[in-house]
Protein backbone atom coordinates (compact mmCIF):
# COMPACT_ATOMS: atom_id res chain seq x y z
CA UNK A 1 0.00 0.00 0.00
CA UNK A 2 1.10 3.52 -0.51
CA UNK A 3 1.94 6.34 2.54
CA UNK A 4 -0.01 6.63 5.35
CA UNK A 5 -3.13 9.11 4.92
CA UNK A 6 -3.66 12.19 7.25
CA UNK A 7 -7.21 10.84 8.36
CA UNK A 8 -7.56 6.87 9.71
CA UNK A 9 -10.37 4.88 8.06
CA UNK A 10 -12.73 3.99 10.67
CA UNK A 11 -13.73 0.53 11.09
CA UNK A 12 -16.95 -1.41 10.62
CA UNK A 13 -19.10 -4.14 11.36
CA UNK A 14 -22.51 -3.76 10.00
CA UNK A 15 -25.34 -6.40 9.18
CA UNK A 16 -25.33 -7.07 5.88
CA UNK A 17 -28.98 -8.77 5.19
CA UNK A 18 -30.31 -11.34 2.38
CA UNK A 19 -30.42 -9.95 -0.88
CA UNK A 20 -33.69 -9.14 -0.93
CA UNK A 21 -32.28 -5.75 1.44
CA UNK A 22 -32.33 -4.03 -2.11
CA UNK A 23 -36.14 -4.03 -1.99
CA UNK A 24 -36.20 -2.94 1.51
CA UNK A 25 -37.94 0.63 1.96
CA UNK A 26 -35.16 2.01 4.49
CA UNK A 27 -32.42 -0.21 5.14
CA UNK A 28 -30.82 0.30 1.46
CA UNK A 29 -30.98 4.65 2.43
CA UNK A 30 -29.78 3.90 5.69
CA UNK A 31 -26.13 2.18 4.34
CA UNK A 32 -26.07 5.27 1.59
CA UNK A 33 -25.89 7.75 4.23
CA UNK A 34 -23.42 5.76 6.56
CA UNK A 35 -20.81 5.90 3.45
CA UNK A 36 -21.81 9.50 2.14
CA UNK A 37 -20.57 10.65 5.45
CA UNK A 38 -17.52 8.30 5.49
CA UNK A 39 -13.86 9.22 4.16
CA UNK A 40 -13.48 7.94 1.03
CA UNK A 41 -11.43 4.64 1.38
CA UNK A 42 -8.53 4.09 -1.01
CA UNK A 43 -9.68 -0.32 -1.04
CA UNK A 44 -11.95 -1.78 1.45
CA UNK A 45 -10.94 -4.77 3.17
CA UNK A 46 -13.98 -7.28 3.61
CA UNK A 47 -14.47 -10.11 6.53
CA UNK A 48 -17.82 -11.71 5.51
CA UNK A 49 -19.62 -14.48 8.21
CA UNK A 50 -19.96 -16.44 4.55
CA UNK A 51 -16.49 -17.11 3.82
CA UNK A 52 -14.75 -19.65 6.67
CA UNK A 53 -11.74 -21.35 5.50
CA UNK A 54 -8.43 -22.12 7.38
CA UNK A 55 -5.91 -21.51 7.19
CA UNK A 56 -6.65 -17.87 6.34
CA UNK A 57 -7.46 -17.07 2.66
CA UNK A 58 -7.25 -14.16 0.39
CA UNK A 59 -9.62 -14.01 -2.27
CA UNK A 60 -9.14 -13.04 -5.83
CA UNK A 61 -7.70 -9.98 -6.64
CA UNK A 62 -8.63 -9.20 -9.90
CA UNK A 63 -12.30 -8.71 -10.58
CA UNK A 64 -14.57 -12.57 -11.08
CA UNK A 65 -17.75 -12.90 -10.70
CA UNK A 66 -19.43 -12.49 -7.68
CA UNK A 67 -19.87 -15.76 -4.80
CA UNK A 68 -23.94 -16.44 -4.97
CA UNK A 69 -24.32 -18.42 -2.11
CA UNK A 70 -27.75 -18.60 -1.62
CA UNK A 71 -30.69 -20.72 -2.10
CA UNK A 72 -34.59 -20.20 -3.38
CA UNK A 73 -34.85 -16.84 -4.42
CA UNK A 74 -35.76 -15.01 -7.41
CA UNK A 75 -33.75 -14.89 -10.51
CA UNK A 76 -33.14 -11.53 -10.62
CA UNK A 77 -30.98 -11.83 -7.51
CA UNK A 78 -28.90 -13.89 -9.21
CA UNK A 79 -28.39 -11.70 -12.22
CA UNK A 80 -27.03 -8.90 -9.65
CA UNK A 81 -23.26 -7.64 -10.35
CA UNK A 82 -20.51 -5.84 -8.55
CA UNK A 83 -17.41 -5.20 -10.97
CA UNK A 84 -14.94 -3.62 -8.35
CA UNK A 85 -11.42 -3.52 -9.14
CA UNK A 86 -9.34 -6.21 -7.13
CA UNK A 87 -6.97 -4.62 -5.25
CA UNK A 88 -3.65 -6.63 -5.49
CA UNK A 89 -1.46 -4.12 -3.29
CA UNK A 90 -3.46 -4.63 -0.24
CA UNK A 91 -3.24 -8.25 -0.68
CA UNK A 92 0.20 -8.00 -0.28
CA UNK A 93 0.17 -6.01 2.63
CA UNK A 94 -2.53 -8.57 4.38
CA UNK A 95 -0.20 -10.74 3.45
CA UNK A 96 2.78 -9.32 5.48
CA UNK A 97 0.61 -8.03 7.87
CA UNK A 98 -0.53 -11.81 9.05
CA UNK A 99 2.10 -14.54 7.58
CA UNK A 100 4.18 -15.68 10.84
CA UNK A 101 6.03 -18.96 11.61
CA UNK A 102 3.55 -21.60 11.86
CA UNK A 103 0.94 -18.88 10.54
CA UNK A 104 0.26 -19.48 7.07
CA UNK A 105 -1.78 -17.57 4.65
CA UNK A 106 -3.26 -18.95 1.39
CA UNK A 107 -4.17 -17.63 -1.59
CA UNK A 108 -7.85 -18.55 -3.48
CA UNK A 109 -7.48 -16.24 -6.81
CA UNK A 110 -10.81 -17.54 -7.87
CA UNK A 111 -13.58 -16.65 -5.15
CA UNK A 112 -15.24 -13.61 -5.58
CA UNK A 113 -17.08 -10.98 -3.25
CA UNK A 114 -19.69 -13.71 -1.41
CA UNK A 115 -23.37 -12.04 -0.41
CA UNK A 116 -22.09 -10.60 2.52
CA UNK A 117 -19.48 -8.32 1.04
CA UNK A 118 -21.38 -7.73 -1.93
CA UNK A 119 -25.17 -6.93 -1.02
CA UNK A 120 -24.00 -4.31 1.53
CA UNK A 121 -21.53 -3.02 -0.90
CA UNK A 122 -23.99 -2.14 -4.03
CA UNK A 123 -25.89 0.07 -1.90
CA UNK A 124 -22.33 1.97 0.36
CA UNK A 125 -20.84 2.34 -2.56
CA UNK A 126 -22.69 1.67 -6.34
CA UNK A 127 -20.22 2.80 -8.91
CA UNK A 128 -18.17 -0.06 -7.76
CA UNK A 129 -15.19 1.70 -8.18
CA UNK A 130 -13.19 1.20 -5.09
CA UNK A 131 -10.70 -1.64 -5.00
CA UNK A 132 -12.29 -4.53 -2.50
CA UNK A 133 -10.67 -7.62 -1.08
CA UNK A 134 -12.24 -10.26 0.44
CA UNK A 135 -10.51 -12.59 3.56
CA UNK A 136 -11.68 -15.75 4.96
CA UNK A 137 -12.58 -16.43 8.38
CA UNK A 138 -10.39 -18.98 9.55
CA UNK A 139 -11.56 -19.48 13.13
CA UNK A 140 -14.87 -18.10 14.98
CA UNK A 141 -12.72 -17.73 18.31
CA UNK A 142 -13.15 -14.19 19.07
CA UNK A 143 -10.08 -13.57 20.53
CA UNK A 144 -8.26 -14.83 17.73
CA UNK A 145 -10.37 -13.04 15.43
CA UNK A 146 -9.64 -9.99 17.68
CA UNK A 147 -5.42 -10.55 17.36
CA UNK A 148 -6.20 -10.75 13.45
CA UNK A 149 -8.19 -7.34 13.54
CA UNK A 150 -5.13 -6.15 15.74
CA UNK A 151 -2.56 -6.57 13.09
CA UNK A 152 -4.95 -5.83 10.14
CA UNK A 153 -5.13 -1.67 11.96
CA UNK A 154 -2.35 -0.57 10.29
CA UNK A 155 -4.02 -0.54 6.92
CA UNK A 156 -6.39 1.94 8.30
CA UNK A 157 -4.04 4.24 8.56
CA UNK A 158 -3.42 3.38 4.69
CA UNK A 159 -6.81 4.32 3.61
CA UNK A 160 -8.45 0.81 3.71
CA UNK A 161 -12.26 0.54 5.43
CA UNK A 162 -12.19 -2.41 7.37
CA UNK A 163 -15.57 -3.93 6.88
CA UNK A 164 -16.89 -7.22 8.79
CA UNK A 165 -20.18 -7.93 7.74
CA UNK A 166 -22.41 -10.85 9.80
CA UNK A 167 -26.05 -9.88 11.36
CA UNK A 168 -26.15 -8.50 15.62
CA UNK A 169 -28.85 -11.66 16.05
CA UNK A 170 -28.79 -14.21 13.37
CA UNK A 171 -31.41 -17.52 13.74
CA UNK A 172 -33.45 -18.44 10.83
CA UNK A 173 -34.92 -21.58 12.41
CA UNK A 174 -36.08 -19.98 14.91
CA UNK A 175 -38.09 -17.00 13.45
CA UNK A 176 -41.88 -16.61 13.34
CA UNK A 177 -43.98 -15.03 10.85
CA UNK A 178 -44.60 -11.09 12.47
CA UNK A 179 -42.95 -9.64 15.10
CA UNK A 180 -39.46 -9.41 16.62
CA UNK A 181 -38.75 -12.02 18.83
CA UNK A 182 -37.75 -11.95 22.15
CA UNK A 183 -34.57 -13.13 21.92
CA UNK A 184 -33.65 -11.17 19.41
CA UNK A 185 -34.51 -7.85 21.04
CA UNK A 186 -32.80 -8.94 24.62
CA UNK A 187 -29.89 -10.24 22.70
CA UNK A 188 -29.67 -6.66 20.86
CA UNK A 189 -30.13 -4.75 23.89
CA UNK A 190 -27.42 -6.86 25.41
CA UNK A 191 -25.26 -5.85 22.52
CA UNK A 192 -25.84 -2.52 22.26
CA UNK A 193 -24.91 -1.95 26.25
CA UNK A 194 -21.77 -4.20 26.49
CA UNK A 195 -20.98 -1.96 23.37
CA UNK A 196 -21.41 1.45 25.04
CA UNK A 197 -19.74 -0.01 28.46
CA UNK A 198 -16.67 -1.53 26.40
CA UNK A 199 -17.70 -4.51 28.51
CA UNK A 200 -14.76 -6.47 25.76
CA UNK A 201 -14.78 -9.63 28.08
CA UNK A 202 -18.65 -10.34 28.17
CA UNK A 203 -19.00 -9.45 24.25
CA UNK A 204 -15.90 -12.42 24.21
CA UNK A 205 -18.02 -14.47 25.84
CA UNK A 206 -21.45 -13.76 24.34
CA UNK A 207 -22.54 -16.81 23.70
CA UNK A 208 -22.55 -17.59 27.50
CA UNK A 209 -22.81 -13.98 29.52
CA UNK A 210 -25.72 -12.53 27.11
CA UNK A 211 -29.49 -13.35 27.65
CA UNK A 212 -30.41 -15.46 24.90
CA UNK A 213 -27.15 -15.76 23.31
CA UNK A 214 -27.66 -19.44 22.29
CA UNK A 215 -30.87 -18.67 20.88
CA UNK A 216 -29.50 -15.28 18.85
CA UNK A 217 -26.34 -17.09 17.89
CA UNK A 218 -27.27 -21.01 17.07
CA UNK A 219 -24.02 -20.96 14.99
CA UNK A 220 -21.32 -17.58 15.93
CA UNK A 221 -20.20 -16.85 12.26
CA UNK A 222 -22.68 -13.92 12.21
CA UNK A 223 -21.04 -12.16 14.93
CA UNK A 224 -17.81 -12.78 14.76
CA UNK A 225 -16.66 -10.78 12.81
CA UNK A 226 -17.73 -8.56 15.08
CA UNK A 227 -14.35 -9.09 16.65
CA UNK A 228 -12.29 -8.49 13.73
CA UNK A 229 -13.59 -4.55 13.61
CA UNK A 230 -12.61 -4.67 17.75
CA UNK A 231 -9.57 -5.50 16.96
CA UNK A 232 -8.83 -3.28 14.41
CA UNK A 233 -10.29 -0.12 17.22
CA UNK A 234 -8.35 -1.68 19.58
CA UNK A 235 -5.26 -1.70 18.55
CA UNK A 236 -5.54 1.72 17.42
CA UNK A 237 -6.93 2.15 21.21
CA UNK A 238 -10.15 3.23 19.83
CA UNK A 239 -12.82 0.93 21.33
CA UNK A 240 -14.15 3.93 23.12
CA UNK A 241 -14.86 5.68 20.00
CA UNK A 242 -17.46 3.91 18.87
CA UNK A 243 -21.15 4.65 17.63
CA UNK A 244 -24.33 2.52 16.50
CA UNK A 245 -25.00 3.67 13.44
CA UNK A 246 -27.98 1.82 12.04
CA UNK A 247 -30.23 -0.24 14.23
CA UNK A 248 -33.69 -1.66 14.35
CA UNK A 249 -35.02 -5.52 12.94
CA UNK A 250 -35.27 -6.51 9.42
CA UNK A 251 -37.66 -9.81 9.50
CA UNK A 252 -36.97 -9.92 13.41
CA UNK A 253 -33.60 -9.81 13.21
CA UNK A 254 -31.29 -7.02 14.82
CA UNK A 255 -29.64 -5.19 12.25
CA UNK A 256 -27.33 -3.28 14.43
CA UNK A 257 -24.57 -2.00 12.70
CA UNK A 258 -21.19 -0.28 14.72
CA UNK A 259 -18.29 1.92 13.79
CA UNK A 260 -15.37 2.68 15.24
CA UNK A 261 -13.42 5.39 14.55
Amino acid sequence: MSAAIQERMPALYLSHGAPPLADDPVWPGELAAWSAGLPRPRAILMVSAHWEEAPLAIGATETVPLVYDFWGFPEHYYRVTYEAPGAPELAESVRKLLRAPGVPVQDVPDRGLDHGAYVPLVEMYPEADIPVLQVSMPTLDPVRLMEIGRRLAPLRDEGVLIVGSGFFTHNLAALRQGGIPAWSAEFDDWGRRALEARDVDALLDFTRKSPAGQLAHPRTEHFAPLFVTMGAADAAGELDAHKSVIDGFWMGLAKRSVQFG
